[in-house]
Protein backbone atom coordinates (compact mmCIF):
# COMPACT_ATOMS: atom_id res chain seq x y z
CA UNK A 1 0.00 0.00 0.00
CA UNK A 2 2.88 2.31 0.85
CA UNK A 3 4.58 1.60 -2.46
CA UNK A 4 1.37 2.35 -4.34
CA UNK A 5 0.91 5.61 -2.47
CA UNK A 6 4.51 6.62 -3.08
CA UNK A 7 4.26 5.79 -6.74
CA UNK A 8 1.02 7.76 -7.02
CA UNK A 9 2.51 10.74 -5.31
CA UNK A 10 5.54 10.58 -7.60
CA UNK A 11 3.33 10.37 -10.66
CA UNK A 12 1.25 13.33 -9.43
CA UNK A 13 4.33 15.35 -8.62
CA UNK A 14 5.80 14.48 -12.00
CA UNK A 15 2.59 15.55 -13.67
CA UNK A 16 2.56 18.76 -11.64
CA UNK A 17 6.13 19.52 -12.57
CA UNK A 18 5.35 18.77 -16.20
CA UNK A 19 2.47 21.25 -16.08
CA UNK A 20 4.38 23.85 -14.05
CA UNK A 21 7.37 23.97 -16.41
CA UNK A 22 5.40 25.40 -19.38
CA UNK A 23 3.63 27.75 -16.99
CA UNK A 24 6.97 29.07 -15.74
CA UNK A 25 8.19 29.52 -19.30
CA UNK A 26 4.95 31.33 -20.15
CA UNK A 27 5.46 33.62 -17.20
CA UNK A 28 9.01 34.37 -18.28
CA UNK A 29 8.07 35.28 -21.84
CA UNK A 30 6.21 38.50 -20.99
CA UNK A 31 9.21 39.62 -18.95
CA UNK A 32 11.45 39.22 -21.99
CA UNK A 33 8.98 41.04 -24.18
CA UNK A 34 8.70 43.84 -21.64
CA UNK A 35 12.48 44.16 -21.52
CA UNK A 36 12.67 44.32 -25.31
CA UNK A 37 9.92 46.94 -25.30
CA UNK A 38 11.80 49.04 -22.76
CA UNK A 39 14.98 48.78 -24.80
CA UNK A 40 13.14 49.87 -27.97
CA UNK A 41 11.49 52.76 -26.14
CA UNK A 42 14.86 53.78 -24.69
CA UNK A 43 16.43 53.84 -28.15
CA UNK A 44 13.55 55.90 -29.56
CA UNK A 45 13.80 58.29 -26.61
CA UNK A 46 17.50 58.83 -27.25
CA UNK A 47 16.82 59.44 -30.95
CA UNK A 48 14.11 61.97 -30.19
CA UNK A 49 15.97 63.93 -27.51
CA UNK A 50 19.41 63.82 -29.14
CA UNK A 51 18.79 67.04 -31.19
CA UNK A 52 17.68 68.82 -28.03
CA UNK A 53 20.75 67.59 -26.15
CA UNK A 54 23.10 68.66 -28.94
CA UNK A 55 21.39 72.05 -29.14
CA UNK A 56 21.82 72.48 -25.39
CA UNK A 57 25.48 71.50 -25.62
CA UNK A 58 26.16 73.90 -28.49
CA UNK A 59 24.58 76.80 -26.60
CA UNK A 60 27.38 76.53 -24.01
CA UNK A 61 30.29 76.09 -26.43
CA UNK A 62 32.82 78.58 -27.64
CA UNK A 63 32.43 79.81 -31.20
CA UNK A 64 35.27 77.64 -32.63
CA UNK A 65 33.89 74.53 -30.93
CA UNK A 66 30.37 75.27 -32.20
CA UNK A 67 31.68 75.64 -35.76
CA UNK A 68 33.85 72.53 -35.58
CA UNK A 69 33.21 69.91 -38.27
CA UNK A 70 33.68 67.12 -35.76
CA UNK A 71 30.54 66.87 -33.55
CA UNK A 72 31.19 67.48 -29.85
CA UNK A 73 28.44 66.32 -27.52
CA UNK A 74 30.22 67.71 -24.46
CA UNK A 75 31.73 71.21 -24.69
CA UNK A 76 35.49 71.28 -24.35
CA UNK A 77 35.21 74.68 -22.71
CA UNK A 78 31.99 75.55 -20.89
CA UNK A 79 31.15 79.19 -21.51
CA UNK A 80 28.23 81.63 -21.31
CA UNK A 81 29.54 83.96 -24.01
CA UNK A 82 26.73 83.08 -26.42
CA UNK A 83 24.11 83.81 -23.75
CA UNK A 84 25.69 87.18 -22.92
CA UNK A 85 25.81 88.10 -26.61
CA UNK A 86 22.22 87.07 -27.28
CA UNK A 87 20.71 88.72 -24.22
CA UNK A 88 22.72 91.95 -24.46
CA UNK A 89 22.57 92.60 -28.20
CA UNK A 90 20.85 95.95 -28.78
CA UNK A 91 20.37 95.25 -32.49
CA UNK A 92 18.63 91.94 -31.75
CA UNK A 93 16.84 92.24 -28.38
CA UNK A 94 16.16 88.55 -27.81
CA UNK A 95 15.04 89.11 -24.22
CA UNK A 96 12.40 91.57 -25.45
CA UNK A 97 11.27 89.11 -28.13
CA UNK A 98 10.95 86.42 -25.49
CA UNK A 99 8.78 88.66 -23.31
CA UNK A 100 6.62 89.61 -26.31
CA UNK A 101 6.05 85.95 -27.17
CA UNK A 102 5.18 85.05 -23.58
CA UNK A 103 2.69 87.90 -23.30
CA UNK A 104 1.07 87.32 -26.70
CA UNK A 105 0.77 83.55 -26.28
CA UNK A 106 -0.59 83.83 -22.73
CA UNK A 107 -3.18 86.49 -23.55
CA UNK A 108 -4.36 84.64 -26.65
CA UNK A 109 -4.65 81.35 -24.74
CA UNK A 110 -6.84 83.05 -22.12
CA UNK A 111 -8.95 84.72 -24.81
CA UNK A 112 -9.42 81.50 -26.78
CA UNK A 113 -10.48 79.56 -23.67
CA UNK A 114 -13.02 82.26 -22.76
CA UNK A 115 -14.51 82.59 -26.26
CA UNK A 116 -14.58 78.89 -27.09
CA UNK A 117 -16.06 77.81 -23.76
CA UNK A 118 -18.88 80.35 -24.08
CA UNK A 119 -19.55 79.18 -27.65
CA UNK A 120 -19.27 75.45 -26.93
CA UNK A 121 -21.63 75.34 -23.94
CA UNK A 122 -24.81 76.30 -25.86
CA UNK A 123 -23.89 73.90 -28.66
CA UNK A 124 -23.49 71.06 -26.16
CA UNK A 125 -26.26 71.72 -23.60
CA UNK A 126 -28.89 74.06 -25.03
CA UNK A 127 -31.54 73.45 -27.68
CA UNK A 128 -32.25 76.21 -30.17
CA UNK A 129 -33.21 76.48 -33.81
CA UNK A 130 -30.33 76.03 -36.24
CA UNK A 131 -27.93 74.54 -33.69
CA UNK A 132 -26.84 71.65 -35.92
CA UNK A 133 -26.40 73.91 -38.94
CA UNK A 134 -24.36 76.38 -36.89
CA UNK A 135 -22.13 73.62 -35.54
CA UNK A 136 -21.67 72.19 -39.05
CA UNK A 137 -20.67 75.65 -40.29
CA UNK A 138 -18.09 75.98 -37.51
CA UNK A 139 -16.65 72.54 -38.31
CA UNK A 140 -16.54 73.41 -42.02
CA UNK A 141 -14.14 76.27 -41.31
CA UNK A 142 -11.59 73.68 -40.15
CA UNK A 143 -11.20 72.59 -43.77
CA UNK A 144 -10.12 76.08 -44.89
CA UNK A 145 -6.32 76.32 -45.15
CA UNK A 146 -5.10 79.05 -42.77
CA UNK A 147 -2.91 80.59 -45.47
CA UNK A 148 -6.07 81.61 -47.37
CA UNK A 149 -7.08 83.88 -44.49
CA UNK A 150 -3.73 85.69 -44.44
CA UNK A 151 -4.70 88.60 -46.70
CA UNK A 152 -8.25 89.09 -45.33
CA UNK A 153 -6.93 89.11 -41.77
CA UNK A 154 -4.18 91.55 -42.74
CA UNK A 155 -6.75 93.91 -44.27
CA UNK A 156 -8.90 93.77 -41.13
CA UNK A 157 -5.91 94.39 -38.87
CA UNK A 158 -4.78 97.25 -41.07
CA UNK A 159 -8.22 98.90 -41.02
CA UNK A 160 -8.28 98.62 -37.22
CA UNK A 161 -4.84 100.30 -36.99
CA UNK A 162 -3.37 97.26 -35.23
CA UNK A 163 -0.32 96.81 -37.44
CA UNK A 164 3.01 96.67 -35.59
CA UNK A 165 1.18 95.97 -32.34
CA UNK A 166 1.02 92.75 -30.33
CA UNK A 167 -2.76 92.91 -30.38
CA UNK A 168 -2.52 91.95 -34.06
CA UNK A 169 -1.26 88.48 -33.14
CA UNK A 170 -3.62 88.03 -30.19
CA UNK A 171 -7.15 88.89 -31.33
CA UNK A 172 -7.60 87.75 -34.99
CA UNK A 173 -7.40 84.00 -34.26
CA UNK A 174 -9.15 84.07 -30.88
CA UNK A 175 -12.31 82.45 -32.33
CA UNK A 176 -10.94 78.94 -32.73
CA UNK A 177 -13.20 76.42 -34.49
CA UNK A 178 -11.10 73.58 -33.12
CA UNK A 179 -11.47 74.96 -29.60
CA UNK A 180 -15.26 75.09 -29.94
CA UNK A 181 -15.37 71.52 -31.23
CA UNK A 182 -12.97 70.26 -28.58
CA UNK A 183 -14.83 71.81 -25.64
CA UNK A 184 -18.24 70.81 -27.02
CA UNK A 185 -17.16 67.18 -27.08
CA UNK A 186 -15.98 67.45 -23.49
CA UNK A 187 -19.13 69.21 -22.27
CA UNK A 188 -21.28 66.49 -23.83
CA UNK A 189 -19.45 63.85 -21.78
CA UNK A 190 -20.38 65.52 -18.48
CA UNK A 191 -23.44 64.06 -16.67
CA UNK A 192 -26.61 66.12 -17.05
CA UNK A 193 -27.74 65.19 -13.54
CA UNK A 194 -25.34 67.76 -12.09
CA UNK A 195 -26.92 70.55 -14.12
CA UNK A 196 -30.42 69.39 -13.23
CA UNK A 197 -29.55 69.38 -9.53
CA UNK A 198 -28.15 72.91 -9.80
CA UNK A 199 -31.26 74.03 -11.70
CA UNK A 200 -33.51 72.63 -8.97
CA UNK A 201 -31.48 74.60 -6.43
CA UNK A 202 -32.37 77.79 -8.28
CA UNK A 203 -29.25 78.32 -10.40
CA UNK A 204 -29.62 80.05 -13.76
CA UNK A 205 -27.76 79.16 -16.97
CA UNK A 206 -24.78 81.38 -16.24
CA UNK A 207 -24.41 80.04 -12.68
CA UNK A 208 -24.64 76.46 -13.94
CA UNK A 209 -21.96 77.17 -16.54
CA UNK A 210 -19.62 79.05 -14.20
CA UNK A 211 -20.04 77.02 -11.00
CA UNK A 212 -20.71 73.52 -12.36
CA UNK A 213 -19.42 73.11 -15.91
CA UNK A 214 -16.22 75.17 -15.70
CA UNK A 215 -14.84 73.48 -12.52
CA UNK A 216 -15.53 70.04 -14.01
CA UNK A 217 -13.87 71.02 -17.30
CA UNK A 218 -10.46 72.01 -15.95
CA UNK A 219 -8.61 69.23 -17.85
CA UNK A 220 -10.16 70.24 -21.18
CA UNK A 221 -9.69 73.96 -20.53
CA UNK A 222 -6.05 73.42 -19.54
CA UNK A 223 -5.45 71.32 -22.65
CA UNK A 224 -6.99 73.92 -24.95
CA UNK A 225 -5.02 76.69 -23.23
CA UNK A 226 -1.78 74.79 -23.72
CA UNK A 227 -2.49 74.01 -27.39
CA UNK A 228 -3.42 77.66 -28.00
CA UNK A 229 -0.27 78.85 -26.25
CA UNK A 230 1.92 76.57 -28.36
CA UNK A 231 0.17 77.57 -31.58
CA UNK A 232 0.82 81.25 -30.92
CA UNK A 233 4.31 80.61 -29.57
CA UNK A 234 5.38 78.69 -32.69
CA UNK A 235 3.68 81.01 -35.20
CA UNK A 236 6.18 82.53 -37.60
CA UNK A 237 4.43 83.69 -40.78
CA UNK A 238 1.72 85.96 -39.32
CA UNK A 239 4.03 87.98 -37.01
CA UNK A 240 6.38 88.59 -39.95
CA UNK A 241 3.53 90.25 -41.88
CA UNK A 242 2.08 92.41 -39.10
CA UNK A 243 5.06 93.27 -36.86
CA UNK A 244 7.75 95.56 -38.26
CA UNK A 245 9.67 97.17 -35.40
CA UNK A 246 12.60 95.31 -33.89
CA UNK A 247 11.24 95.67 -30.35
CA UNK A 248 7.76 94.43 -31.35
CA UNK A 249 8.95 91.13 -32.85
CA UNK A 250 8.13 87.78 -31.29
CA UNK A 251 10.82 85.22 -30.60
CA UNK A 252 10.13 83.02 -33.64
CA UNK A 253 10.18 85.85 -36.18
CA UNK A 254 13.07 87.51 -34.36
CA UNK A 255 15.20 84.37 -34.48
CA UNK A 256 14.95 84.48 -38.28
CA UNK A 257 16.52 87.95 -38.11
CA UNK A 258 19.16 86.63 -35.75
CA UNK A 259 19.94 83.84 -38.20
CA UNK A 260 20.34 86.18 -41.15
CA UNK A 261 22.52 88.52 -39.09
CA UNK A 262 24.67 85.68 -37.71
CA UNK A 263 24.52 83.00 -40.38
CA UNK A 264 27.60 81.16 -39.12
CA UNK A 265 27.24 81.81 -35.39
CA UNK A 266 25.80 78.43 -34.49
CA UNK A 267 26.38 79.06 -30.81
CA UNK A 268 24.08 82.10 -30.96
CA UNK A 269 21.47 80.30 -33.04
CA UNK A 270 21.36 77.32 -30.70
CA UNK A 271 21.12 79.64 -27.70
CA UNK A 272 18.08 81.35 -29.19
CA UNK A 273 16.51 78.01 -30.14
CA UNK A 274 17.08 76.65 -26.63
CA UNK A 275 15.51 79.77 -25.15
CA UNK A 276 12.45 79.20 -27.36
CA UNK A 277 12.20 75.54 -26.33
CA UNK A 278 12.29 75.97 -22.56
CA UNK A 279 8.71 77.29 -22.03
CA UNK A 280 7.26 74.57 -24.25
CA UNK A 281 9.03 71.78 -22.38
CA UNK A 282 8.06 73.19 -18.99
CA UNK A 283 4.40 73.50 -20.01
CA UNK A 284 4.29 69.92 -21.23
CA UNK A 285 5.83 68.64 -18.01
CA UNK A 286 3.42 70.62 -15.85
CA UNK A 287 0.25 69.98 -17.86
CA UNK A 288 0.67 66.46 -19.26
CA UNK A 289 -1.83 64.99 -16.79
CA UNK A 290 -4.49 67.49 -17.85
CA UNK A 291 -3.72 66.89 -21.52
CA UNK A 292 -4.18 63.12 -21.25
CA UNK A 293 -7.40 63.44 -19.27
CA UNK A 294 -8.82 66.20 -21.43
CA UNK A 295 -8.12 64.47 -24.74
CA UNK A 296 -9.34 61.07 -23.53
CA UNK A 297 -12.63 62.41 -22.21
CA UNK A 298 -13.34 64.70 -25.14
CA UNK A 299 -13.93 61.78 -27.50
CA UNK A 300 -16.43 59.80 -25.41
CA UNK A 301 -19.52 60.99 -27.25
CA UNK A 302 -20.24 62.45 -30.64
Amino acid sequence: MTDVTTAGSRSLSGTGEAHSAPAKRARKRPGGRKLALYVALGILTILFISPLLYMTSTAFKTRPDAESIVPQWIPKTFTLDAWRTVLNDDANPVARWFFNSIMAATLQAILIVAVCSLAAYPLARMDFRGKKALFALIIATLFIPPIIMLIPNWVVVSELKWLDNLIAIIVPTAASAFGVFFLRQFFISLPRELEEAAYLDGANRWQIFWKVIVPLSKPALATLALLSFLSNWNDFLWPVYVLFSGEKQTLQSGLATLQSANSVRYDLLMTGALLASVPVLLLYLLAQRFIIEGVSRSGLKG
